[in-house]
């Protein structure tokens, strides 16, 4: 027999198995000893009373064992030399679950990623973290993983109308992340666990038959009748195929240029700008637990805000609670950061970008750009925040009273921010109506959370790569594009996702519907 239960437990109850075991047969009304086996289904943390709580929801088997589920890879075999090829490229996570699944399905995967392996890929990011200098190639958003790798490994999607969200958590835990990844109402898996996860499924996609070229730049595409026929790499090699997934993430430029080159329809879209804001993780934590010293057994405490402000929305994006802020420029002569957070989130400090929403309508000066009018005002943005500072990746930065209030600050507070930081006018550097409206937000942000406003939180410039200022439209139906029969724009990059878990997601999705187009 087995019972559904939901307990209420103190943090200090909810590592103690015992007293669970105990709880769950006081509950119950049953002897202790006639179970078998507590199988936790979910947990998840409330904090809006005065004692924080977590809430656990537990199968209970009594008197019966629970039956072993098998690992999702059972279900693949080694692709026939004969499989039909299916070029992949970007190798992130709309790539790299793309690819699983087309295997699954008996098609190959030949993937094609500008970056390195992730291993590899250390070394530039420690060359842009070290010494300012950014290869355009590989660095936080290009390479293994793509942008996702080194961004914490949030995973809060639990959307069911985009997919099976629950067999992506799956296909992680079995290529390396820990099993409390299908438990947790938010989970994450950490910067420095993500690089191993991404390495396996890499393994995984060869061993059974698929290719994966690192240093492989896509330079062309080979068009004929408004078909998409394959690729070019690096301005020599030819790859054909019948279908091409096009999953390169929010920042590949180049690929957008060279889809517009071949008249192959792009639009424009809505995206978001703005900084990154840091707050000591110890001041986060007293505001959201009502803790002086947060409990031993509570995670770091993270925090969602967002505010209207002349019609625009204001919003935090991608909190990292006891992370780090990091330079997420793709070119040189360009300053962005971005956050992250390692797999304890012990840093002392919480980030969060800290964004307002670009409409088409607010580009009336870039409008001469066309499709790409938001894509060139990003880009502008990012050039003036670089030449405003010595050359290197050091950031701009204010205290965050006085960023709102259009104040140079004197003294900085200390920062996770490796290049460093310097005091400049973030308030004048900034679009005038980001700024405008960013500085009032902080302000209404307070009335949320009390004590959010503060000179001990600094503002960092710039983050400006919350999502693509361009979508590859597709076929609701097909996933395909109307206009290119062959090309599946996918994931983040097309417009199509937001983050790890969606992007893996719509992989997924793509690489079924190829399945479809192809059979």
């Amino acid at each position: 027999m087995v019972k559904q239960l939901e307990l209420k437990l103190l943090p200090k109850q909810v590592v103690d198995e015992a007293y669970i075991r105990r709880q769950v047969a006081t509950i119950l009304k049953i002897n202790i000893n006639s179970i078998s086996a507590i199988v936790k289904r979910r947990r998840s943390l409330d904090a809006r009373q005065r004692k924080v709580l977590f809430i656990l929801r537990l199968d209970v088997y009594i008197d019966e064992t629970p039956a072993p589920s098998p690992t999702l890879l059972s279900n693949f075999q080694i692709l026939p030399p004969n499989a039909p090829n299916v070029i992949v490229v970007g190798a992130g996570p709309a790539g790299y679950f793309a690819a699983l699944q087309l295997i699954e399905l008996g098609l190959r995967p030949i993937i094609f990623d500008r970056g390195k392996d992730v291993r590899t890929r250390r070394r530039d990011l420690r060359a842009i973290q070290q010494f300012g200098e950014v290869n355009p190639h590989s660095n936080y958003c290009f390479g293994e993983g793509g942008a996702g790798t080194y961004s914490d490994g949030k995973l809060y999607t639990r959307s069911k109308k985009r997919g099976n969200y629950i067999q992506i958590l799956e296909l992680l835990v079995d290529h390396g992340a820990k099993s409390d990844i299908l438990i947790d109402a938010h989970p994450h898996i950490g910067s420095n666990k993500l690089p191993g996860i991404v390495q396996n499924i890499r393994k995984t996609i060869e061993q059974f038959g698929g290719q994966v070229h690192f240093d492989s730049l896509i330079t062309d595409f080979i068009v004929k009748d408004g078909h998409l026929k394959g690729v070019i790499v690096n301005d020599a090699d030819e790859y054909l195929a019948k279908a091409t997934i096009l999953c390169t993430g929010h920042s590949a430029r180049d690929i957008f240029s060279l889809l517009h080159q071949h008249g192959i329809r792009i639009e424009a879209k809505a995206f978001a700008l703005g900084v990154r804001v840091e707050h000591d993780q110890q001041l986060i934590d007293k505001i959201q637990y009502r803790q002086t010293k947060r409990d031993e057994h509570l995670p770091a405490s993270s925090y969602r805000l967002a505010c209207q402000v002349q019609e625009r929305g204001v919003f935090s994006f991608c909190m990292c609670p006891g992370g780090l802020i990091v330079p997420a420029a793709t070119a040189p002569g360009e300053l962005v950061v971005n956050g992250m957070s390692m797999s304890k989130r012990d840093s002392k400090y919480a980030n969060s970008g800290t964004v307002v929403a670009v409409e088409p309508e607010d580009l009336k000066d870039y409008q001469h750009h066309g499709v790409f009018a938001g894509l060139e005002f990003q880009k502008s943005v990012e050039q003036h925040i670089f030449s405003a500072g010595d050359g290197s990746q050091q950031a701009p930065a204010q205290r965050l009273m006085d960023f709102a209030h259009g104040k140079l600050s004197d003294s900085l507070n200390d920062t996770s921010y490796i290049p460093g930081i310097y005091s400049a006018p973030l308030h004048q550097l900034l679009p005038k109506n980001i700024a405008k409206r960013l500085r009032q937000g902080v302000q209404l942000f307070d009335k949320k959370m009390k004590g959010y406003f503060t000179n001990e939180a600094n503002v960092i410039g710039l983050e400006s790569r919350t999502s693509s200022p361009i979508r590859i439209p597709r076929s609701k139906e097909t996933y395909m594009h109307e206009g290119a029969e062959g090309l599946f724009p996918c994931g983040e990059g097309a417009g199509y996702a937001g983050g790890i878990l969606s992007a893996a997601i719509d992989g997924q999705n793509v690489a079924k519907a190829v399945a479809r187009f192809l059979k």
